[in-house]
């Protein structure tokens, strides 16, 4: 065990951790010649074209210090927000941290929860300035920043490059020399903390673990404690770039289990696994059930994709865990599913994906968040569907999720940034200056509010300069109405909302004009009009498109004309009753991007 260092590395979106990673495994030797490329760790098509880590990876490295064999697991982890439960499962299988900032760029809100995070998990940090060969680098600032976060001493700091393969030496070195070796007794009862899985069409779902107390061999008869179920470890080993089997594993290893598991609501990140017949007295703390945050309508285009839709969903939810779906139905738009998100860059990549991988082209309808409805006897329901919403003479109050969220920008974007959250029903927690110009400005904020287009319009008013980082706080009452959009009278309940009292009559109101810019003319009037309950609020009508049926008329008597222009009358007014109004695909799409 004391050959054994068990790291991960931190870092902002984009600030080039698994370049560096790609460099360590060079070094090592772990991967060499024609597998060595570009974000080795990154093996889906759409992290390449981002540039970002979107599934945790873990591998193996062999490393030789002062004549002697060690051997580094190192885990990745993902930068974005949305999967910040995945990293924290991936630091409490570390020992230590290698907290990667960007010389140029300086810290970043994900950075500073991330390595929180793992303080709190008592992760020694291993402070590393990377991308120190760019023009732009300030490293001697950036230096200062992470001196002033960590109170760690300045020839502690590496400084390095994941392009040229500068300091990577020094990195290695500092990993063995400062990282703890990890603790745990390989003859007490089997403890191994499940902190990523992913699914092989052949072997069913691997589940990578480490182990922290214990050991585990071969065929052994394991159970998975929060799901109760048993299994038989048909292979387990270590992972290499390449998973490569052995017959046994003891405490402070990394590795994979295959036990021919079919569902993945059968294996949760941050599970324990232990023995059946010796089983240990408490699982590892920090399990938590991954709740959705976003939810929003998924649809077929064509109606007979529905099944399609269902497979590749279900396939889908395989690799990824944490996307939720339910059938649900809806007049406009036919059958689909309501899906769980835990954000929009999680909503957008799954749309993304559906697309790609198996070919489903899908409508989306507007995000929405959960909320807790009261009704007047003291019941409380939560609801995903502003369809799915009481009527509002049985409502007492709704609640609605609140996220604590930390804004780090420079002082000359405070201004802008503050009236963005203040439009958008923000409160200013505090703000304190983290070191020279650059400012922490911490928000409490409605999570419907910022679930549209918050984040672009941060990074406009930004320059790109602001980087936001969240996590849910408390449900608060707010004064929310459902506003529903009626065309001829009838609603429309793909396009419904919830929003807040002050915003529904303008927000209404631009949704009505955009409606007549997109839908296309009827031989009849359509009246289109935003409503709360049975109050309308707004209105515009998209006018008839009209023959004109007086034209063979010359001259004559007026009643005539009368006679012509009251009989198409009769006929719009029929037409009226049976004819239905087709909302295209550009309407659902607007709606978000209504500014």
């Amino acid at each position: 065990m004391n050959h054994i260092r068990n790291f991960c590395i931190i870092a902002h979106i984009d600030h080039g951790k698994s370049t560096l990673a790609d460099r360590l495994l060079e070094q090592t030797k772990t991967v060499v010649g024609k597998d060595m490329q570009d974000q080795v760790l990154d093996d889906m098509d759409l992290e390449r074209e981002r540039g970002i880590t979107i599934k945790s990876h873990a591998i193996q490295m062999d490393y030789i210090h002062n004549g002697e064999p060690y051997v580094l697991n190192l885990i990745d982890t993902p930068g974005h927000v949305d999967f910040s439960y995945e990293v924290s499962r991936s630091i409490a299988a570390c020992e230590g941290a290698l907290l990667i900032v960007d010389a140029s760029q300086g810290i970043q809100a994900q950075t500073i929860s991330n390595l929180y995070m793992a303080i709190d998990n008592g992760l020694e940090i291993i402070p590393v300035i990377n991308k120190v060969d760019l023009d732009s680098a300030k490293p001697d600032e950036v230096e200062d920043q992470i001196i002033d976060l960590l109170g760690c001493k300045r020839e502690e700091i590496i400084r390095a490059s994941g392009k040229t393969g500068l300091g990577v030496d020094e990195i290695l070195e500092a990993i063995v020399e400062r990282v703890p070796a990890p603790k745990g007794n390989p003859d007490a009862p089997l403890q191994a903390l499940i902190f990523d899985s992913v699914f092989n069409p052949f072997r069913g779902i691997i589940a990578y673990f480490k182990i922290v107390n214990g050991t585990l061999r071969k065929d052994d008869f394991v159970k998975f404690v929060s799901t109760d179920k048993e299994y038989h470890a048909d292979e387990i080993g270590v992972l290499k770039l390449n998973m490569s089997p052995c017959d046994k594993l003891s405490a402070g290893n990394v590795g994979y289990i295959i036990s021919g598991i079919k569902t993945s609501k059968e294996v949760r990140v941050g599970d324990t696994i232990t023995h059946v017949e010796q089983p240990c007295e408490k699982a590892i703390e920090g399990f938590q059930e991954v709740k959705p945050m976003v939810f929003a309508g998924v649809y077929p285009i064509v109606n007979e994709d529905f099944e399609n839709l269902r497979s590749s969903l279900e396939k889908l939810q395989l690799n990824d865990a944490s996307l939720t779906f339910q059938p649900e139905s809806s007049i406009a738009l036919g059958f689909g599913f309501r899906c769980g998100f835990l954000g929009l860059l999680h909503m957008e990549i799954v749309q993304e994906r559906l697309s790609r991988e198996y070919n489903m082209e899908v409508i989306t309808t507007v995000p929405n968040v959960s909320y807790k409805v009261y009704d007047k006897k003291g019941g409380c329901t939560e609801v995903h569907n502003p369809a799915g919403m009481p009527d509002p003479t049985y409502i007492d109050h709704i609640e609605e999720p609140y996220i604590r969220a930390s804004i780090i920008t420079v002082t000359d974007y405070i201004g802008p940034i503050m009236t963005l959250c203040l439009g958008k029903r923000g409160e200013l927690v505090k703000q304190e200056y983290i070191s020279g110009n650059r400012i922490e400005l911490i928000f409490d904020l409605p999570l419907g509010e910022i679930v549209i287009d918050f984040y672009d319009k941060l990074k406009s008013i930004s320059k790109g300069y602001a980087s936001f980082d969240y996590h849910i706080h408390d449900f608060r009452e707010s004064k929310l109405v459902k506003l529903d959009i009626l065309l001829n009278g009838e609603p429309v309940d793909a396009l419904s909302t919830l929003t807040h009292f002050d915003n529904a009559a303008t927000f209404g109101r631009r949704m009505c004009e955009k409606l007549k810019e997109l839908i296309p003319r009827q031989q009849f009037d359509i009246a289109v009009q935003a409503a709360i309950g049975a109050k309308i609020i707004a209105r515009e009508t998209i006018k008839a498109v009209r023959k004109d049926v007086t034209a063979k008329c010359y001259g004559g008597d007026v009643s005539r004309k009368r006679k012509l222009l009251e009989k198409q009358k009769a006929g719009k007014k029929r037409m009226k009753q049976i004819g239905s109004v087709e909302v295209p695909q550009k309407a659902f799409l607007a709606v978000l991007k209504l500014d």
